[in-house]
């Protein structure tokens, strides 16, 4: 039996799909500078123009890339609050998912840093670079805010902030394990979570007990 025939729009995704996954697998192998997209075009089974028409440049699929992966750790991040608990054991099944990500797409990261790398000397791409970092800090100050209102707790720090840290701890963690393997188990991350989140919980509960009587 015939497979159905695609729409336009479909077609368009699936082109997409195959580019995204052909840069990655070059890129992996050849590097971000060696790397070209001629190869990631040939690779994926279409022409250079097939590229353009998807993608103005090597940057804009990297971000396409990065969009998608996002969203998927938007998605792991949801579910994980959705699933109720304290915040210490949210914070290691936090930890254990970021860790299977990790793991199930090892040159993920050695691109990412490659990427992140070249954005410091292109304004432009650092500028689009930030632009979807902040908005998947964003979703999570959100989800930080609702967890506190939950709890019932005042965040001690922004929840911009609170974000913005548990950032710097995911990818000094993933360039740690990139650097050096053996020496970054992998229950690490979830620990520094737990421990974050309950210094973050002994601050909001020491200011809480500061205030004077009323004052809420």
């Amino acid at each position: 039996m015939p497979s159905p025939r695609l729409s336009r729009k479909e077609q368009q995704a699936h082109t997409r799909s195959r580019l995204m996954s052909s840069a990655a697998a070059v890129f992996a192998d050849r590097g971000l500078e060696r790397g070209s997209i001629d190869e990631v075009a040939e690779r994926a089974g279409y022409t250079k123009g097939a590229f353009y028409a998807n993608f103005a440049s090597k940057e804009q699929l990297f971000l396409a890339m990065l969009e998608e992966r996002f969203a998927e750790r938007v998605a792991e991040m949801d579910r994980v609050v959705a699933g109720g608990g304290e915040p210490e054991s949210q914070a290691r099944a936090a930890g254990d998912d970021f860790v299977r990500y990790l793991s199930g797409d090892p040159e993920w990261q050695r691109l990412f840093f490659e990427f992140a790398a070249h954005a410091a000397r292109n304004e432009q791409f650092r500028e689009q670079l930030v632009e979807r970092y902040r908005s998947l800090r964003g979703r999570m100050a959100v989800a930080y805010e609702r967890q506190a209102e939950r709890l019932g707790v005042t965040p001690p720090v922004p929840v911009e902030h609170i974000a913005l840290m548990t950032f710097s701890m995911a990818n000094g963690f993933a360039l740690e394990k990139l650097l050096e393997p053996d020496a970054a188990p992998d229950e690490l991350y979830g620990t520094m979570l737990a421990v974050f989140f309950k210094g973050l919980r002994a601050l909001a509960d020491e200011a809480q007990a500061s205030e004077p009587p009323g004052a809420h």
